[in-house]
Formats: structure tokens, C-alpha cells, sequence
């Protein structure tokens, strides 16, 4: 398994370090890794090999090799690899919410406030962070791995590509709207940073999104030719 890293974690780091938020960033990486586990042994759970570990400025992000017999189970109008993608990008975000539990019950029976001099309700606060922000219907975050697996199920593979771009582009819409009254509101840079890179993610998406929109197309085009000339 080979580890790549977004250099931009560097830029975030600096800033952070600036504005003095680095605690509650190296927090949120540290249950963002924790995140990415749950993804990890779902996937090792469902019989796929680990193929590269990529540090994002986000947190971190897995990615496994699919085997042929999961593109070859049809289901509806997708295949078994939908299925056990949905189930390997619902593992993290269950992750967090099992972790929020698990530190909630800690801190009703011991009434601690605290656990390794870290606040617990700092900790419960940063995994419910992280599990909004992968939950958000943007690909490729989780929620949007699942929307465009679901979608592949019951609409086939066009519509899962058309659909999750467009949810894609209309929740980056509205969220760079809500950011822009949250900024002037809290005066955190935070909000800024999260915001420029989804932009950059969308941005990136949407050539990916382009491409193959137009191979499918292609292939469409091929097919009918072959059935015409047959």
C-alpha cells in the first residue's frame, strides 16, 4: 500500500499554527484517521486489498482494488461493487458516531470532564464535526460516494455520474453561502479553508465528471452503430 500527501495539509498547518487553532486541528485529524480505520477494516471485512493511504488536508483518505467478480454480480441496474463501496463509506462516519457514544457514556458515568487532559466535549465536538462534513453529498466524500452508488444501483451508470455532479455542484453553492454568513459571524478562518478546498475538490470533479460523461457517451454511440449495422 503506497502513502501519498496532498501538500496543501502544509498550507493548512501554517495557518492553523497562525491563528493558533493547531490543538483543535491535530484533534480532528487524529479522529479524522480513526474515521479513515473504520473505512479500512470494512473494506479488509468485505475482501479488498488496501491500495494507497492519502493524507488530505481534510484528514485522510483510503482507496482498495476492486476485484472482478464484485463488477460481475448484477443488482438492479449497478452491480455488487455499489453495494460493498455504500457499506465501506458508511463505515467511517458509524465510526464517529460510535465514538460520540462511547465518550457521551464515559462521561455520564465517571463524570469526568476531561480524558487524556484533552475536554470531552471537545472530543464529542470534533467527531460530530467530522461526521457532518463526510456525510455532505459532494464526491468524493462519503456521502456523495453514496449517493452516486445508490443512484448506480437503481438509475445505471450515466445517471449516477449527472445526478452526483449536480447535487455536487448545488450543495457547494449553498454551502459557500452559508459559510460566507458564518465567517462574518464566528471570524474564523477555519470555515474559509474547508470551503476553498471543497471548491477545488468540485473543480477537479467536474473535469473527472466531463471526461467520462463523454466516454459513456462514446460507447452509447459505438453500441448503437454495432446494432444498426448487425
Amino acid at each position: 500500500m503506497t502513502i501519498k500527501i496532498d501538500l496543501k495539509i502544509f498550507l493548512f498547518l501554517a495557518i492553523f499554527i497562525i491563528t493558533r487553532q493547531i490543538e483543535i486541528y491535530a484533534l480532528l485529524m487524529i479522529f479524522a484517521l480513526i474515521h479513515e480505520l473504520g473505512h479500512f477494516f470494512m473494506g479488509l471485512f468485505l475482501g479488498f486489498k488496501p491500495e494507497a493511504l492519502s493524507i488530505i488536508p481534510t484528514g485522510f483518505s483510503i482507496s482498495f482494488k476492486a476485484e472482478c467478480i464484485n463488477y460481475n454480480v448484477k443488482i438492479k441496474q449497478g452491480n455488487l461493487l455499489a453495494i460493498k463501496q455504500i457499506l465501506i463509506a458508511l463505515a467511517g462516519p458509524l465510526t464517529n458516531i460510535i465514538l460520540i457514544i462511547i465518550l457521551f457514556i464515559y462521561n455520564m458515568i465517571t463524570q469526568n470532564q476531561t480524558l487524556l487532559n484533552i475536554p470531552l466535549d471537545l472530543m464529542i465536538y470534533a467527531n460530530i464535526l467530522i461526521f457532518i462534513f463526510n456525510m455532505i453529498p459532494i464526491y468524493p466524500l462519503d456521502g456523495g460516494r453514496i449517493l452516486k452508488n445508490i443512484t448506480y444501483i437503481f438509475l445505471g451508470l450515466k445517471s449516477s455520474y449527472i445526478i452526483t455532479n449536480k447535487i455536487s455542484n448545488i450543495i457547494i453553492i449553498i454551502l459557500t453561502a452559508l459559510a460566507s454568513i458564518f465567517v462574518l459571524m464566528y471570524k474564523n478562518i477555519a470555515i474559509i479553508l474547508i470551503i476553498i478546498y471543497l471548491w477545488i475538490i468540485i473543480i477537479r470533479e467536474n473535469r473527472r465528471f466531463n471526461s467520462k460523461i463523454k466516454i459513456i457517451n462514446l460507447i452509447s454511440q459505438k453500441n448503437i452503430e454495432k446494432n444498426v449495422n448487425s
